[in-house]
């Protein structure tokens, strides 16, 4: 087969499974992880399944044992998905994240709101690991308290985005930022601490700007946000003694604990101190009409696994408070299987490594390498539409590449998580960039220039890499295996 067809029939699942999701996106909006995008995966996937047997002479054996291995290698991830959903729901019906957001609301002031704006949302992102849940709360809290304080909507979004971004990157508890650090075979933490050389620069730079656009634009009013910390101490006991949980999970993140140990433990603690401190919220979640064994049990169950919802008498509370446990996860483990099928038939058909080979001869340099990696997490945002795909088709794209020049995992890791998770809310058309469009309600191109986090991450990955700061290259001499930068 000519070099020239075998590339095009390689290109023929990706460019069908772009087209299609599209669509898709176009047709079901926000909706479109529910169900949409995992069928264009599977029908993607059949289409790849059909180039490798007729045209490759890849068995139908050899596909399936490669699908097999895909998908036995994510176990770990998806166990810790659902145990993220898990800990989401239990942290939120134990007073934990109530009571953090009720003292960080505190600090509020008009000089400090846009700064305060973007810490508050990294605090509540890197307690719940999701960038998506904090928008869709404590995001449009500080919305409304941004145009009652004069600021633009695109300052305000672009504050609360770039913080709860950084949130999530940064996370152990973030889907995508287990997603990368899995499929590139680097351990959770070690990948996080890694990812500070890159990210703390960005995030640094953001704050010393949100710092002197506070100073730049004038106070229009003094905002009160009484009713929103009232509503949160009135249905929550904010008690002190909660941070004995997020203290304790601290500490085994510290001593660098397995993340499935960490997650359960730290879930399995919050059930406790929701007994002791809200047995009133156990009750409402139950459904039930008064307090005893059965309805705190009940409760405890629902907050661990399934929707929750509390009336606080004010809606933006009630929207912080509704959380989805375990099965608020079921849909991105079900799109992760289906991608993870879909790379596994690119991968044994040879369809892979032929888009790869295309691209070799920008990746022959360090600086190449990851800023080819870095472009091509932007690209994958931008076509295939979602952070999840971006991540898992760069992860199996550059993994061998990076393995064949001796760089090591956390490089990868860190490069995916720099691009393809920060830059996806960037793009109009993505699943990302649509929901916090629709739930700020503000169109993406006001706010994307002042998400100024999210357009730096990428840019100081690829400023590091040029300085080769940190990053270590393995070559074999000798048969001995030595390090250099």
């Amino acid at each position: 087969m000519k070099n020239t067809t075998k590339y095009v029939l390689s290109l023929v699942p990706v460019i069908f499974l772009i087209a299609f999701l599209s669509v898709v996106i176009r047709v079901y909006g926000i909706d479109a992880l529910s169900g949409p995008s995992q069928i264009v995966l599977v029908v993607s996937t059949g289409i790849a399944v059909l180039i490798a047997m007729l045209y490759f002479h890849i068995t139908w054996r050899e596909l399936e044992e490669e699908i097999n291995k895909s998908i036995g290698s994510i176990g770990s991830p998806i166990v810790i998905l659902l145990l993220i959903g898990l800990l989401s729901g239990t942290w939120m019906v134990s007073g934990v994240v109530p009571m953090l957001i009720y003292y960080g609301m505190q600090i509020i002031n008009p000089h400090v709101f846009l700064i305060s704006s973007c810490i508050i949302s990294a605090l509540v992102s890197v307690m719940t690991g999701s960038s998506w849940t904090t928008v869709a709360t404590i995001g449009v809290a500080l919305m409304g308290i941004g145009k009652a304080e004069g600021f633009s909507d695109g300052w305000t979004a672009g504050a609360i985005l770039s913080g709860a971004y950084f949130g999530d990157k940064m996370s152990p508890l973030s889907d995508t930022t287990v997603l990368a650090s899995s499929l590139c075979g680097t351990q959770l933490f070690t990948h996080i601490k890694y990812m500070t050389i890159t990210t703390v620069p960005a995030f640094t730079v953001t704050l010393v700007i949100f710092l002197m656009a506070g100073f730049l634009v004038p106070s229009a009013a003094d905002i009160d946000t009484t009713a929103f910390t009232t509503a949160l101490s009135s249905t929550f006991c904010l008690s002190p003694w909660l941070l004995i949980v997020p203290v304790a999970t601290g500490l085994m993140i510290y001593r660098k604990q397995p993340a499935i140990i960490v997650l359960f433990a730290s879930s399995m603690t919050a059930v406790l101190f929701a007994v002791i401190f809200q047995p009133q919220v156990l009750v409402e979640v139950s459904g039930g009409h008064g307090m005893s064994a059965l309805t705190l049990f009940k409760g405890a169950m629902q907050g661990c696994f399934g929707s929750t919802a509390i009336d606080s008498g004010y809606a933006p509370v009630n929207e912080l408070l509704a959380t989805r446990g375990m099965a608020g996860m079921l849909n991105t483990v079900w799109i992760i299987l289906c991608a993870i099928c879909f790379g596994g038939v690119l991968k044994a058909g040879g369809m892979l490594a032929n888009i790869v080979s295309m691209i070799m001869p920008l990746t022959k340099t360090r600086l190449g390498l990851v800023a080819t990696t870095v472009f091509s997490g932007i690209f994958f945002n931008a076509t295939a539409a979602d952070q999840f795909l971006s991540i898992m088709l760069n992860a199996s794209m550059y993994g061998e590449i990076y393995r064949r020049e001796g760089y090591e995992p956390r490089l990868l890791s860190r490069s995916i998580e720099d691009s393809s998770t920060v830059t996806s809310v960037l793009i109009p058309w993505s699943t990302c960039g649509m929901t916090q469009s629709t739930v700020l309600n503000v169109p993406t191109l006001t706010y994307l220039p002042y998400c100024f986090f999210n357009i730096l991450a990428p840019i100081t990955s690829i400023l590091i890499a040029a300085t080769g700061y940190k990053i270590y290259r393995t070559v074999r001499q000798d048969k001995d295996m030595t390090k250099t930068t």
